[in-house]
């Protein structure tokens, strides 16, 4: 069955009991049993729900995955997954990173007992060299955010495996409709359904895959233990946008390549991170590895950061706002926005200039899209 194909069908079967198409939204805390103990696999929703499981079943077949989970948000999936790691354990991790999860490792977990190193991971000998005999997962973005590097998800999975070390890759930038790291090799995958998954900047979610069936045990245990889960109208919501990812993913993509062949060609700018561009450095890699290349555009305007200021507070049809993935075209400032959480000397390393300005290209008319950023651009 084709993606788009999973997308409208998997999980969603004739609701039963009505024959509704569309999958309901079970609002509803508990389930009324026939007997102690004798119900028809559904007993609380915290534990299960039936609009939940149907999502969680066609994000899986997405994924091309044996197990998903739910979550309230891409944090919340996070979270589960690092919670397969004990006191003591270390974990090594893409250098530039969302804020969000450097704030999760670096801020509470590191508190728990866990240890993080922080490498460039566009380099698997650069993983390879920092594991250690107490590494137990590699957390991996690709492409990254904001700087839209890769990794080698095959090759450095290769690396786990004899380590017998996990991989964990965020997969929300390329979306599974872009990329499969399961089939690469990965043991697990995370998303923020917040973002291009729900595609509608109505929700907030996350996700967690894998094939393995006692990773999802674990995080099974994790997600009803500790409750992070989202409600049924939210995973309606996140259903309903999932439906539409695939000529969806198109658009983005064809606005996004548009976008950016128009951004290389001005001399205004110090820096441009698209892996469509043939000037990325790891334009064969997202070739191989990728089905395309999304929709997510980074760039660092000549003048400083006053002059990113100003192109942020100028366009119309870009949104100055967080987040990521939705129909409508957002600017954001990552520094002062999304990475705030960041210290400065940490982004400095990694090359995260107080200037860089961050894309999603949304599905409007692409003419507008360059037309609203020239102007913003020239002002």
């Amino acid at each position: 069955m084709d993606f788009a194909t999973k997308a409208i069908h998997v999980g969603q079967e004739a609701d039963p009991a009505t024959g509704a198409t569309i999958v309901p939204i079970y609002q509803t805390s508990t389930y009324t049993q026939r007997a102690p103990g004798q119900h028809l696999g559904f007993d609380y929703s915290r534990t299960i729900n039936p609009t939940r499981l149907a999502l969680e079943k066609c994000l899986a077949s997405l994924e091309n995955a044996s197990f998903g989970l739910c979550f309230a948000s891409g944090m919340a999936a996070t979270s589960a997954a690092l919670d397969l790691l004990a006191a003591g354990d270390h974990a090594v991790v893409t250098d530039d990173l969302y804020g969000g999860t450097f704030r999760l490792f670096d801020k509470v977990l590191r508190r728990d007992g866990l240890s993080f190193t922080y490498v460039d991971v566009s380099d698997p000998a650069t993983v390879s060299s920092a594991l250690t005999d107490k590494t137990r997962m590699v957390w991996l973005e690709t492409p990254t955010n904001p700087l839209m590097k890769l990794a080698d998800i095959q090759a450095i999975a290769s690396i786990c495996a004899a380590r017998k070390v996990l991989l964990a890759v965020d997969n929300t930038f390329a979306t599974p409709y872009l990329q499969n790291p399961l089939d690469l090799g990965a043991d697990i995958v995370v998303h923020s359904t917040t973002k291009f998954i729900g595609g509608h900047s109505d929700t907030v979610g996350g996700f967690v895959a894998t094939k393995r069936e006692d990773l999802h045990v674990a995080m099974k245990f994790h997600q009803n233990a500790v409750g992070a889960v989202p409600g049924p109208f939210d995973c309606f919501l996140i259903l309903r946008g999932v439906k539409t990812l695939a000529i969806r993913m198109r658009e983005h993509e064809k606005n996004a390549r548009a976008v950016a062949e128009f951004l290389s060609a001005r001399d205004d700018l110090e820096a441009l991170y698209y892996p469509g561009l043939a000037s990325h450095p790891q334009a064969a890699l997202a070739k191989r590895q990728m089905r395309g290349f999304g929709g997510m555009i980074s760039f660092v305007p000549k003048g400083g950061v006053q002059r990113a200021h100003a192109i942020a507070a100028k366009t119309k049809i870009f949104s100055l706002a967080e987040s990521l993935g939705g129909v409508e075209s957002l600017i954001c400032h990552p520094v002062s926005m999304t990475h705030g959480s960041i210290p400065k000397e940490e982004r400095e390393a990694h090359g995260l200039s107080d200037a860089l300005l961050r894309l999603s290209v949304g599905i409007e008319s692409k003419d507008d899209l360059i037309a609203d950023l020239a102007q913003a651009l020239e002002a």
